[in-house]
C-alpha cells in the first residue's frame, strides 16, 4: 500500500503531473522511501516542496544531500540531486552509458519502464547518506 503523502500541497504537486510522468516519479517516489525505510542512521525523511516540486531530506540527522521528482520542459521526468554533489558523476563511473543524465543535477527519465532498482536505488542511497560518507 502506497504511503501517504506528507501534506495536500505535496499530493496536489503530484497531481499536476501528466499520467505517464507522474507513473514513474510516483514509482521513484516508492523507490525513496523504501530505501530511507531501509536506512536507520538517517532518520525520518522529510517529504515536502523545494520549487514546487517533490523533495526528500533528512532534516534531523542531516544526512542527506536533498533529492527531488519533476519533469524536464520535454516531458520526460527527472530525479534531480543537488548539482554541487559528486553523485551524477559517481553514478555515471558505476554505470557508464547505462543513463542519460542532465549535467551534474539529475538522471531523465522517457518511461517508468527504465527505472532499475539496482542503478537508481544505488543513486538513492548515495543521496540519503550523502553526508554521512563525507569527511
Amino acid at each position: 500500500m502506497p504511503r501517504p503523502f506528507a501534506s495536500p500541497e505535496v499530493a496536489a504537486a503530484f497531481d499536476g503531473f501528466a499520467p505517464s510522468p507522474r507513473a514513474g516519479l510516483l514509482a521513484l517516489r516508492r523507490m525513496i522511501l523504501e530505501e530511507a525505510a531501509a536506512l536507520s542512521q538517517i532518520g525520518p525523511v522529510e517529504e515536502c516542496l523545494r520549487w514546487g516540486q517533490p523533495a526528500y531530506l533528512t532534516p534531523r540527522t542531516k544526512a542527506a544531500t536533498t533529492l527531488r521528482l519533476g519533469t524536464a520542459r520535454t516531458g520526460e521526468f527527472t530525479l534531480f540531486v543537488h548539482c554541487r554533489t559528486r553523485l551524477i558523476p559517481d553514478f555515471t563511473a558505476q554505470f557508464p552509458g547505462r543513463d542519460r543524465v542532465e549535467g551534474t543535477r539529475a538522471v531523465i527519465f522517457d518511461h517508468a519502464s527504465q527505472i532499475d532498482s539496482l542503478r537508481h536505488g544505488w543513486l538513492i542511497r548515495r543521496a540519503l547518506t550523502y553526508h554521512l560518507a563525507a569527511p
